[in-house]
C-alpha cells in the first residue's frame, strides 16, 4: 500500500495526499479528512513509520521553489512516473520544509530543483548512503550529482537564428542571479561578440522569472527612444508577460519589436512565443532514474547535461 493507491481511491494526485501527510495547509478541509480516513480504513502508514531498522527505504524526495507551479508540473510527472516504475514512492515538498524530510529514516535520496536552498545543507545532507540529485547547481561535491540543463548551445542557436533574420539591435532580460541565467546570458554575448554586433548595457533588464516582471521590465523598455528590435528573454514567463505589456501600448509583437523566451511552457506555444524548449518530462524522469541509480550502489557523480532545441514562432519575423 502507498501514497499512489491512497491517492487513486481518494480522486487526487500523489502530490495532494503527500501535502496532507506533511501537514501542509493547501488543502481544503473536506480533502484532507477523506485522506486521512483512507489511510486509517487502508492501514497505510508513513515511509518513516512502516520501514523496519535495516530495510532499504522505498522513498524518493522533491524539493522545489514553488513558484511557479505549472513550471514544474511535467518535470513532477516525469518523476513519479519513474519512482512507481521501480515501486518507489515519492514525497514532495517546497522550500524550507525539506530539510526535516532529508534523512535516510524517512527517504532514501533527493531531487533538489529549490535556488533558494542553500549549498551547504546540500553538502551536509549528501552521503554514500543518501546520495542528492541536484537539478538547478553544479557543486562538484561528492555524492551530488548534476542534471542540469544545456543553456549555452540553445542559446547560442536562438541568437543565430535571429541573427540571420536581421536583427541587429537586441536587449536582455534576465532572472533571478542562477546558473541558469547566467548561461544563457554568456550564450548571448558571445553570439553578439562574434558577429561584432554591439550591445548597450542600459539594454540589460532584471527580473525574476515572473510574469510580472516582464511586464514591468517590458513597460521600462517603451520608455527608451530607441527600443531594440528584439528583446530576449531568459524564461519564457517574464517573455509572456513583456508580449502582454507591448500589446497594451500597441505595440506589435513581432512587427515593432520580437520577443523570445526560453523554457518550451504550454502557454509558449499558444501564444505563438519564439523560444527553447526543454524538455521537462524527460528532465523529471531521467532526474529520478539518476538518482535510483545512486541509492542502488551507484557511483558516477558526474555532471548530466539534457539538451533542448529552439522552436521559431510568431513572436519573431524576418527583417530582410
Amino acid at each position: 500500500m502507498g501514497v499512489k493507491e491512497i491517492a487513486e481511491a481518494a480522486g487526487v494526485s500523489p502530490a495532494t495526499v503527500s501535502n496532507v501527510l506533511n501537514g501542509r495547509k493547501n488543502v481544503s478541509d473536506e480533502t484532507r479528512r477523506r485522506i486521512l480516513d483512507l489511510c486509517r480504513e487502508m492501514d497505510y502508514k508513513a515511509p518513516s513509520e512502516k520501514k523496519p531498522a535495516g530495510d532499504k527505504n522505498k522513498t524518493i524526495l522533491f524539493n522545489f521553489s514553488d513558484f511557479d507551479r505549472q513550471f514544474y508540473l511535467k518535470i513532477i510527472q516525469g518523476i513519479r512516473d519513474c519512482a512507481q516504475a521501480n515501486d518507489y514512492d515519492l514525497l514532495i515538498c517546497t522550500s524550507n520544509s525539506c530539510e526535516r524530510f532529508m534523512s535516510k529514516k524517512i527517504t532514501s535520496g533527493c531531487i533538489m530543483l529549490d535556488m533558494h536552498c542553500p549549498d551547504q545543507l546540500l553538502i551536509d545532507k549528501a552521503a554514500k548512503e543518501y546520495p542528492i540529485l541536484a537539478m538547478d547547481r553544479e557543486l562538484g561535491q561528492p555524492y551530488i550529482k548534476s542534471l542540469v540543463v544545456n543553456n549555452f548551445t540553445p542559446m547560442c542557436e536562438l541568437m543565430e537564428k535571429l541573427i540571420a533574420r536581421g536583427y541587429r539591435s537586441f536587449a536582455f532580460l534576465a532572472g533571478l542571479n542562477t546558473t541558469d541565467t547566467q548561461e544563457r546570458f554568456q550564450a548571448f554575448s558571445h553570439t553578439l561578440e562574434k558577429h561584432r554586433i554591439p550591445f548597450n548595457r542600459k539594454d540589460y533588464l532584471l527580473g525574476d522569472f515572473r510574469e510580472r516582471s516582464g511586464y514591468k521590465a517590458a513597460r521600462l523598455l517603451m520608455l527608451s527612444e530607441n527600443m531594440p528590435q528584439v528583446l530576449v528573454c531568459a524564461n519564457d514567463n517574464m517573455a509572456i508577460g513583456a508580449m502582454r505589456a507591448f500589446r497594451e501600448r500597441g505595440i506589435r509583437v513581432p512587427q515593432d519589436i520580437a520577443v523570445t523566451g526560453f523554457d518550451g511552457t504550454s502557454l509558449a506555444s499558444e501564444l505563438g512565443l519564439t523560444t527553447v524548449d526543454i524538455p521537462n518530462y524527460e528532465r523529471g524522469y531521467l532526474a529520478a532514474q539518476q538518482l535510483l541509480t545512486l541509492i542502488n550502489d551507484g557511483d558516477d557523480y558526474g555532471t548530466f547535461k539534457i539538451s533542448a532545441a529552439v522552436k521559431m514562432r510568431e513572436s519573431v519575423m524576418d527583417k530582410i
